[in-house]
């Protein structure tokens, strides 16, 4: 779930495109089946069984024929697996410190877009990044605001350098509500962080999928390669992806990359070899960026 340039984008029917529409526009499907009646035999069998083997599993840098009905094999991403990051790895966090009180502006789900004057905590992180953690006042006092900021500030350093590195704040309130990313910022409610993610095991893999709407979208979510990868994969990774392309796929696909690529030992081998034929290019894509990857390589 990503809030974006200081206006929270609410769930809204982002249609998806099909695939084989994107891949093979009207005129030129109309000129193929036109083409495919004109040849002889021995062609027409070389063309049909190109057809049948076009989705094989070496699916990678292939042009597909896409399946119009086809069921991503998850509703959402965040819930594959709960050890892909878990609170026994590594982390890049350093030190916390107290920073007093300041207005800042703020996005809480409860009520939208506030000004307040909330604890303030920068966080340091051992490879030079910092986030400034700001604590809803409703907290009380600043010892308790600590409590969660240091919580969190640690969790928020599982994550790799790349997904922190264009986080510079980080909200934290009270209530029942979702997380969220964008914004330079990881949006935290702390009753529903115990309620739903902790109570599940999966705080962490909600990070890396917020945070990858913050470090990540910006940069791949529209563009070229990344768009070439959805073409060329058909399928979607998840129903959340599949029904908001734009605004989800990179979040929800990243995760699953993570888990391949770097947990492959966490996970069983059903769900490696699911994601895997879901999303292959999308895979390669993830694979040329280079993303520094530490604490996690």
């Amino acid at each position: 779930m990503v809030i974006q340039e200081n206006i929270y984008i609410p769930y809204s029917q982002e249609s998806s495109n099909t695939c084989i529409y994107k891949l093979f526009p009207s005129q030129k499907k109309y000129d193929i089946n036109r083409n495919i009646t004109s040849l002889k035999p021995v062609m027409k069998k070389l063309v049909f069984l190109f057809l049948i083997f076009s989705c094989s599993n070496d699916r990678i840098n292939q042009t597909q024929i896409c399946d119009e009905n086809y069921s991503p094999p998850f509703g959402g991403t965040i819930f594959i697996d709960p050890d892909i990051i878990t609170p026994e790895d590594p982390t890049t966090f350093v030190s916390l410190s107290y920073a007093g009180t300041a207005e800042r502006q703020m996005y809480d789900r409860r009520s939208g877009w506030v000004m307040l004057e909330p604890f303030l905590f920068p966080a340091e992180y051992d490879d030079g990044l910092i986030i400034e953690i700001q604590v809803n006042p409703e907290f009380g006092t600043w010892e308790n605001a600590q409590v969660y900021a240091l919580k969190y500030a640690e969790v928020i350093g599982r994550l790799t350098t790349q997904l922190r590195k264009d986080v510079e704040t980080s909200w934290i309130h009270r209530g029942d509500e979702p997380f969220g990313g964008g914004n330079n910022n990881l949006l935290i409610h702390t009753d529903w962080s115990e309620k739903n993610y902790e109570n599940q095991g999966i705080l962490e893999e909600t990070l890396v999928h917020e945070a990858s709407h913050t470090s990540l979208d910006s940069y791949h979510a529209e563009s070229k390669g990344w768009v070439n990868a959805q073409e060329m994969d058909c399928e979607f990774i998840s129903n959340y992806a599949r029904d908001y392309p734009i605004r989800e796929d990179i979040a929800e696909s990243y995760l699953p990359y993570l888990a391949v690529r770097y947990r492959s030992d966490r996970i069983t081998e059903s769900l490696r070899k699911t994601i895997e034929e879901a999303i292959p290019n999308r895979i390669k894509y993830f694979d040329d960026q280079n993303f520094n990857m530490y604490p996690i390589d």
